[in-house]
């Protein structure tokens, strides 16, 4: 077994400003209705990859998307339905999300990413975050989209990490403080969204990526001996 520690991270929402992406990609071909249809969008998405775990995730973007602009009355050329998509190269870094990477990096954790996504967009999205990581699992690696374990159990497993070494960090409390919790991972939810879920689900709680190194390492230390 692995003995690394390692602190492994959900991408968009976390590190990478998800919800101004998809808002901006939906104002260029729906103007004036991007906020507006970011909300009919989030209840979309999770059914897509739910009842399609092995699409990849620009076609998961799509399909959402399509469904969305049915359910506003929105008519779209298909072409229109790829905005989302096309735009994931240049979704904006959250500001302090290098600088706390690094950090945590000179603290001596190994980064892992494991995310709702495949693994040509991550490699686009690797452009942005200018910070190395170690190992990286996909929904196209696993097949399956979180709040399916499959992520973490394939991490786990292909490794050889043990969840004493091992802090899960993330901003979705469906997708991810779920899955983790039942899996007994220790974890930090970085709650961008001020969401009212159950904070005690969570090891610990901050509103964005600051102090990060300090906060992981005193949930590991205080969780795990």
């Amino acid at each position: 077994m692995s003995e690394k520690r390692w602190a492994t991270f959900d991408c968009f929402g976390t590190l990478v400003d998800w919800r101004h992406g998809i808002a901006t990609g939906i104002e260029l071909v729906v103007p004036g209705r991007g906020r507006e249809l970011l909300d009919v969008y989030n209840r979309h998405e999770p059914e897509v990859q739910r009842t399609h775990p092995s699409l990849r995730y620009g076609d998961v973007l799509a399909e959402a998307f399509r469904r969305t602009v049915a359910e506003a009355k929105v008519e779209l050329v298909e072409d229109d339905l790829r905005v989302l998509t096309a735009g994931i190269p240049f979704w904006p870094v959250f500001p302090e999300t290098r600088q706390a990477l690094r950090e945590l990096r000179a603290a001596g954790w190994n980064l892992a990413l494991l995310t709702n996504c495949d693994r040509v967009i991550i490699g686009e999205t690797q452009r942005r975050l200018q910070v190395r990581f170690d190992a990286i699992v996909t929904a196209e690696d696993c097949g399956a989209y979180k709040p399916a374990h499959h992520h973490f159990t394939f991490f786990e497993q292909s490794l050889g990490v043990t969840r004493d070494r091992w802090v899960h960090v993330a901003q979705s409390y469906f997708h991810d403080m779920v899955p983790a919790g039942e899996l007994g991972v220790t974890r930090v939810w970085i709650n961008r969204l001020d969401a009212r879920d159950d904070p005690s689900i969570a090891h610990a709680v901050r509103p964005d990526l600051r102090d990060l190194a300090a906060t992981v390492d005193e949930v590991h230390q205080r969780f795990n001996g």
